[in-house]
Formats: structure tokens, C-alpha cells, sequence
């Protein structure tokens, strides 16, 4: 179970709380899903709205700065970074640079478009793992949405060739999530995703929560789940250990 530390406005947003107080936050969520039970964290720039197609120079500083600080506090606890909306590359040096073990990319198989955004997504998995081989990174898994939440597809498929063509191109989990934030995919979709997935893990990306834990994860190898864990803007202790309780609780040991 991968829990999701959404971070207040970095720098460069007005709304900012400053680095020390996007620190503070991060830190605060790092505990209570630790404590709670999570086995990885993701450190995502949520609150960087509207969110920047590219990351901008500060961006990237305040994430690595974040994620230095989140590894130091997780310990043994796996963590991971997602800089948003459309910067794997970013994201994989800043992972690469702190420690961090895998990131995450919404696009990276499929040709989808967002219109508020300027249109269609740049996808480009080759360069990605390119990327990854020429720093020496390899080790950094990058987990991988397919057709994911929010965004169009330009080029339907199935679920399953998607899923396929994720794992030819070196995926090494799959994101399942529904059409939008806080909405589970169902379970025919992850069933269809692992069709194609081989043996790459098959996670649920979106609206994980405790009434659906036990029937999305019989279906699963894993989740990343954040909105249904907070109170407010923040983590609470007990959801995350309410959840966990209900996952454990049914469906296979997660795989990543």
C-alpha cells in the first residue's frame, strides 16, 4: 500500500506556505501514514494549482529539497516522487538525486489529450528508460498509469493492450485509477489490466477506501491512495489504519 503525501503549494505559487511550511506538512502526513501502516509513501506536488506541463526550476528544487527530507524521516519506509503533470524525467533526476525508490508518470503508453493543458500529452517510454539507463538509475522503478484519470484518450484500446504495451516498455508496476480523483477503477478493469501485464504488478491508482479495499484488492497487487486517507488537508492516523485493516484483510500480498 503506496500512501500519497499531497503537498501544499510549493514555491513560485502564491498560495505557497514557503518551503519550510511545505516541509512541515509533508513531514506531518509522513508520520501518520508510517504510523498507520503504509508500506511505501509518494510525495506529490498536489497543490501546485494550476499545475505547470513542465516543471519549472523552483519546482524541481523544493521537490528534491522535500523528498531529502521525507527519506531521511521514512527510514526503511520506501518513498517515492511524482512532480505534476507531465514531467517523468523530473521526476526520475529528482528521484535519482534524493534516494528515492520509483516515481510515478500518467502518461506514458497512451496518447491522451487535456484540454485546459494545451492538448495532447507528450509520451515518449523509451526516452524515459533511456534516461534511466544513461544516470545510472535502474533501480528507480517507474510505475505507470494507463488510461489514466481525467485525461481523454486520442486512440482508444482496450485496457489490456494498454497494460500490454505499459509492460514491453519496462513498466514495472501498472496504475489502474477511474475517470476521475477519488473514483475506483471497477474490478473488470483490473482484471482486464492484468490480461495484459504479465508478471509487472497491477496497482489501483484511484478511490481506494475502506468499503472497497477488500473487493478492489482481490483483484490487485497494490494501491496508491491519498484523498480517502485525510481529514481535511491532512493524513489521519486512524483512516490510514482503518484501511490497511480491511485491505490485509482480503486479496493477495501486495507486490510492490
Amino acid at each position: 500500500m503506496i500512501g500519497v503525501i499531497h503537498l501544499p503549494p510549493l514555491p513560485g505559487y502564491p498560495t505557497s506556505p514557503g518551503l519550510a511550511g511545505v516541509v512541515s506538512h509533508a513531514l506531518a502526513d509522513l508520520h501518520s501514514l508510517v504510523e498507520g501502516g503504509v508500506g511505501a509513501v509518494l510525495v506529490e506536488n498536489d497543490g501546485d494549482r494550476p499545475y505547470r506541463v513542465r516543471a519549472a526550476a523552483e519546482t524541481i528544487a523544493s521537490m528534491t529539497r522535500v523528498a531529502i527530507e521525507v527519506i531521511a524521516a521514512a527510514r526503511d519506509v520506501p518513498v517515492g516522487v511524482e512532480i505534476l503533470l507531465n514531467d517523468p524525467l523530473a521526476s526520475l533526476a529528482v528521484a535519482h538525486a534524493t534516494g528515492a525508490r520509483f516515481i510515478r508518470t500518467d502518461y506514458f503508453v497512451d496518447r491522451m489529450t487535456r484540454p485546459e493543458y494545451g492538448g495532447e500529452m507528450a509520451i515518449d517510454p523509451a526516452s524515459l528508460m533511456a534516461y534511466r539507463t544513461r544516470l545510472g538509475a535502474e533501480d528507480i522503478l517507474v510505475l505507470a498509469d494507463i488510461q489514466v484519470k481525467h485525461a481523454l484518450m486520442i486512440e482508444p484500446r482496450p485496457l489490456a493492450e494498454s497494460a500490454a504495451l505499459a509492460h514491453q516498455h519496462a513498466a514495472d508496476g501498472i496504475i489502474v485509477s477511474g475517470e476521475f480523483t477519488g473514483l475506483a477503477p471497477r474490478v473488470e478493469d483490473l482484471e482486464a489490466a492484468r490480461e495484459g501485464a504479465g508478471a509487472v504488478p497491477v496497482l489501483v491508482g484511484s478511490g481506494l477506501d475502506d468499503g472497497n479495499a477488500r473487493r478492489l484488492m482481490a483483484a490487485a497487487d497494490g494501491a496508491i491512495v491519498g484523498t480517502s486517507l485525510k481529514t481535511g488537508d491532512v493524513v489521519d492516523v486512524e483512516r490510514v489504519r482503518r484501511l490497511m485493516s480491511r485491505a490485509r484483510s482480503g486479496g493477495p500480498s501486495p507486490g510492490t
